[in-house]
């Protein structure tokens, strides 16, 4: 019983945490002058919190659930979900973090009402490694849905 709450928890979190993840870009790609461009990257940083939220719970109620069922953690599906998730989750600090302060940086100081020339370089940099983190995503939750049998060397 306690297993299945954990489960119900962890797939709503999976809803709640990634699924916004996947239209931030969509967000302020919309944006036609500097007050929208603003206010999507609110808005963005709104969803973001979601994501968060939801990641860390999707994090803490998968590991939970391989500690109450311990075989899990001799599946490669189930390694190579956690694997990939964990390098996913590395790239806000190493990759998204990076990419994402001149943008904060540009949105702080402009004042005028046109996007900035530079912002479409910025974010196309950013928008790349959001699409491969989403990328990473879509083949954790395959690997959740499909639980592959196949063999992987772990050195």
């Amino acid at each position: 019983m306690l297993y299945k709450f954990i489960l119900v928890v962890h797939v709503i979190s999976a809803i709640l945490g990634l699924g916004p993840g996947f239209v931030m870009i969509y967000i302020v790609k919309q944006a036609t002058n500097m007050t929208e461009l603003k206010h999507a990257y609110a808005i963005r940083h709104r969803i973001h919190v979601f994501v968060m939220v939801g990641g860390t719970l999707l994090l803490l109620t998968g590991i939970v659930m391989g500690v109450m069922r311990p075989y899990i953690f001799r599946m490669d599906w189930y390694l190579l979900s956690l694997f990939l998730f964990i390098v996913a989750l590395a790239f806000g600090p190493l990759m998204l973090s990076p990419r994402s302060k001149p943008i904060k940086i540009m949105l702080k100081t402009s004042n005028s009402a046109e996007i900035p020339n530079e912002y479409a370089a910025l974010s196309k940099k950013l928008f790349l490694y959001e699409r491969i983190e989403n990328v990473l995503f879509i083949l954790i939750i395959i690997l959740m849905i499909t639980k592959p049998n196949f063999n992987l060397v772990w050195f």
